[in-house]
């Protein structure tokens, strides 16, 4: 007995002994990610605006016994005592002012009821205490009033719309509206709460949010209200990652040249995108592509991500096909670029054109202009060395693993050999 738990002591510590040599060191030292021009990433204070509703419709009592508006009055002073520091906020209403009956002028109703900035809870407090449900409810013309609101620096902005009913100023589409202000490159998302919605107001605020890369909630209770807005605004002053707006060309020749980053653009149905980047020798290129789906499209589409040569030979490529409703369609891919030789110029990079196509089409109606949000992430990294190869033999990494199991299993067998040999020794002499 005691030299079968000798023996299992052994092979327990023959294991580990394999396990802490083949395991990487996972190093979990944060760093800063890099603006694609090279710099540190330069964050000011996130920004967020709350477009509040204060149309007729908002005096409706069904929200907890309260009205919709007093609901939303809570829920505010609730947000406005937890609004991080760092967070400059402003409120932004609509319907609140014009009470007649001219379409014209009520469709112009909009304004900064508390301009964004630095937060003064008292202010803004008494700002909302004198809000009375008035008139009509220009969405799009509100949405347009806090992009503008949010204009200047290079973190997060947020909009966060809090409505109970549809636009009532159409012809201007506060889907087009949202998808305008995605169009525009300046990483801003809408938000959208519908306080017990119909089916055509749930449709319409999941269309703007869905445009920007935004959520969408129904909201039934108070308590949900002012939970799910502080959650929004808490998100904002997380630090992200910030896109840089670029534009793609047709042809490698003229296409813009990217460093490692994140990066948006958008792209017309069934149009070719392309981009510039340069990879020493040694590096590997890393790259995906995501297309946002925005409005209705046709089933079976697909999307195509490209590298190539500057004399268009493709090197390698990564692509991803659907036929159902999808918010997203993604794909990537790798190219290790060779290490040189000892006489070559280890310093001259090579140009990777790096294209990106979509196979989307339209239904008959749907506007396909601006095109859809794309969203292309770039990284170049020092490439594999060949002898460790994620690749090699098929198995990724996992090949050292079973080669140490496999090592591991041949000693034991021979150690365990050799104590039945001798036990059976012993045995016979005795």
């Amino acid at each position: 007995m005691i030299t079968r738990k000798r023996l299992a002591a052994g092979v327990c510590a023959l294991v580990a002994t394999f396990a802490t040599g083949i395991l990487p060191a996972v190093d979990t030292a944060a760093s800063a990610a890099p603006r694609p021009d090279g710099q540190p990433a330069q964050q000011g204070a996130p920004k967020v605006d709350l477009v509040l509703d204060v149309s007729g419709s908002m005096r409706t009592t069904d929200i907890d016994g309260k009205s919709r508006m007093s609901a939303a009055k809570q829920a505010f002073n609730e947000v406005l005592d937890s609004v991080p520091q760092e967070v400059q906020l402003g409120i932004r209403t609509l319907g609140a002012n014009y009470p007649g009956e001219d379409r014209k002028v009520g469709c112009k109703d909009t304004r900064a009821l508390y301009p964004v900035g630095p937060l003064n809870r008292t202010e803004a407090k008494t700002a909302v205490a004198t809000l009375a449900p008035t008139g009509w409810t220009p969405i799009g013309p509100a949405l347009q009033g806090a992009a503008e609101d949010l204009k200047g620096g290079d973190a997060t902005r947020r909009i966060v719309l809090i409505t109970d009913g549809e636009d009532t100023c159409q012809p201007l589409d506060p889907c087009e509206v949202a998808r305008d202000i995605a169009a525009q490159g300046i990483h801003l998302t809408i938000d959208t709460l519908g306080l017990i919605p119909d089916a055509k107001t749930r449709e319409q605020l999941t269309c703007i949010a869905e445009a920007t890369g935004g959520t969408y909630t129904s909201v039934q209770h108070t308590d949900q209200l002012s939970g799910k807005v502080k959650q929004l605004v808490d998100r904002a002053a997380d630090p992200v990652a910030v896109p840089v707006a670029t534009n793609g060309t047709a042809s490698c020749e003229s296409a813009p040249q990217l460093k490692p980053g994140l990066y948006t653009d958008r792209e017309k149905f069934a149009e070719h995108r392309t981009y510039k980047v340069d990879v020493l020798p040694g590096q590997e290129l890393r790259a995906s592509a995501s297309v946002g789906v925005d409005r209705q499209t046709n089933p079976d589409y697909g999307v195509l991500l490209r590298a190539m040569t500057t004399h268009g030979r493709e090197i390698v490529r990564g692509s991803e096909a659907g036929d159902g409703r999808t918010d997203l369609i993604s794909t990537g891919l790798r190219y290790p670029k060779a290490a040189a030789d000892d006489s070559a110029d280890k310093s001259t990079p090579e140009t990777v054109c790096l294209q990106v196509s979509n196979s989307f089409s339209a239904p008959p109606g749907v506007k396909t202009d601006p095109g859809l949000p794309v969203e292309l992430a770039i990284d170049v990294v020092d490439g594999p060395h060949p002898a460790s190869d994620v690749a090699s033999f098929g198995l990724g990494r996992g090949w050292w693993l079973l080669g140490a199991l496999a090592l591991t299993g041949l000693v034991a067998g021979l150690v365990w050999g050799w104590i039945s040999r001798w036990r059976i020794a012993v045995w016979r002499t005795n």
